[in-house]
Formats: structure tokens, C-alpha cells, sequence
């Protein structure tokens, strides 16, 4: 039986990176998943690859974050599809740098709208389906930018340290109802995903990731799985005195 054995799985940003790693790895412990993204093409591809393996068990949805309507539509087909929702995986973002005298009003806000406002949408409309089925875990992906802020990353500290506080507002409020559903924020550090692209620029690649390995006390960046284990332990009966706390995943940097 694997760790989350019987359980059904949504997790957005899913066609590649953190969320295609952790859908696999949620997949491979014995969830049935559904997993979204904005790239339908990449993330029906992605679902049918692993169902392979795992037939029956995975599908891919087309999913735009920032839309309320279709945060609806997904948790409506969830249930059609596989009859509940136990596990919840706000995963789907951007980044870019940008000090806040060089940030656009307009990159803010988009920013923020798919790095928070998405976390407060899937929060909204998948705890009934959750209370519903009896249960189960929120896991908002955040950012070790959400606790540490640096000089040039203004919306992105800003969206990812509300996302830290938003899920301890959730744990608190599903706590009090007795719902039984928990939620944690995970906080990374660099990790070697599509989304490092954007901080990279057109700079060689691996000399980026060596450079900001070097900031890292563990001397290298962390690597998809790293992040995706400790959502299953998250998302597992193995924390379920675990609520309202932030998961680091940042090869010590924090501890400096």
C-alpha cells in the first residue's frame, strides 16, 4: 500500500517541474490524480504518459488559475471523474526579478493573481468537495522568497509571503469548523525547474545554477523531488498533527 493509498489528488502547474514531479510521486504512493495546467496540450501529454503505468488512475485538465468560473468546473469534474478530492496541491506560479521601482503595475498584478489569488481560489472551492469526502490536505507551494526577501524580487516576495500567511488563515479556519482538513505552506529553495529560466535569462545555464548553488549552504540547488517528497509526507497520514506550519526546503539557507 502506498503512503496515500485510496486518495484523490488535485494539483495545478502540473505539465512540467514541481508539479509534474509531484504528481508523479503522489501517483506512485497510490493516489488517483488530477492534474492542471494552462498548457492543456503539455499536461493531457504528461497524464497520458503516466497512465501508462497508472491506468485509470491520472487525467490531464486544461486550467487557467486565475479564473474563478473554471476553479468551479474543476472541482465539478473531479468529483465526476473520480468521486471526491482529499488532497489539494497549490502549485501552479511565475517569477521574474524586478526591484519595486522597476516593476510594472501590470507584471504585478498578474504575478500575484497566479501566485496568490489562484492559492485563494483553489482554497475557496475545493474545501467543500474536501469536507465532503471526509477530509484531507491543502499544500500551498510558496517560496523560501516568501520568509527571506531579497532587493529585486518585490512581487514575487510579496505574492509568496502571503501565500505563507493565507494557509496558516485556512489550517486555523478548517481547524475550528472541524472539518478535518489540514493546510502547509512549502517553502523552496532555487530549484532546477522551467521556472529558474526566467531568473537566468539568457545567461549560460549551468554556470546560473552553479552560481546560485554557491549562495546555498548545501553548495548545489535543490532538485523537483526534493519538494515532491515532502508534499507526500504533507499530504500523508504521516503529518496529520501537522497544520498551519511552513515545510523549508532550502538546503539551510534560512538557518544563516
Amino acid at each position: 500500500m502506498g503512503r496515500v493509498a485510496g486518495r484523490i489528488a488535485l494539483v495545478t502547474g502540473a505539465a512540467q517541474g514541481l508539479g509534474l514531479a509531484i504528481a508523479t510521486r503522489l501517483l506512485e504512493q497510490g493516489a488517483r490524480v488530477v492534474m492542471t495546467d494552462i498548457n492543456a496540450d503539455g499536461v493531457r501529454a504528461q497524464a497520458a504518459r503516466l497512465g501508462q503505468d497508472h491506468p485509470g488512475q491520472v487525467v490531464g485538465l486544461a486550467q487557467d488559475v486565475t479564473d474563478e468560473q473554471r476553479w468551479q468546473e474543476i472541482v465539478r469534474e473531479t468529483t465526476e471523474i473520480f468521486g471526491g478530492l482529499h488532497i489539494l496541491v497549490n502549485n501552479a506560479g511565475i517569477g521574474f526579478t524586478g526591484t519595486v521601482e522597476e516593476t510594472r503595475y501590470e507584471d504585478w498584478q498578474r504575478l500575484h493573481r497566479i501566485d496568490l489569488d489562484s492559492v485563494f481560489l483553489g482554497c475557496k472551492h475545493a474545501i467543500p468537495l474536501m469536507r465532503a469526502s471526509g477530509g484531507g490536505s491543502i499544500i500551498n507551494i510558496s517560496s523560501i522568497a516568501g520568509i527571506i526577501a531579497g532587493h529585486n524580487f518585490a512581487a514575487y516576495n510579496s505574492a509568496k509571503a502571503a501565500v505563507r500567511h493565507l494557509s496558516k488563515s485556512v489550517a486555523l479556519g478548517c481547524a475550528r469548523d472541524g472539518s478535518n482538513i489540514r493546510c502547509n505552506s512549502v517553502h523552496p529553495v532555487f530549484i532546477d525547474t522551467p521556472i529558474l529560466d526566467d531568473i537566468v535569462g539568457a545567461a549560460d545555464r549551468e554556470a546560473a545554477l552553479a552560481k546560485l548553488g554557491r549562495q546555498i549552504p548545501l553548495g548545489r540547488v535543490g532538485e523537483p523531488d526534493d519538494v515532491a517528497w515532502a508534499v507526500v509526507y504533507l499530504a500523508s497520514e504521516e503529518s496529520k498533527f501537522i497544520t498551519g506550519a511552513e515545510l523549508k526546503i532550502d538546503g539551510g539557507i534560512s538557518a544563516m
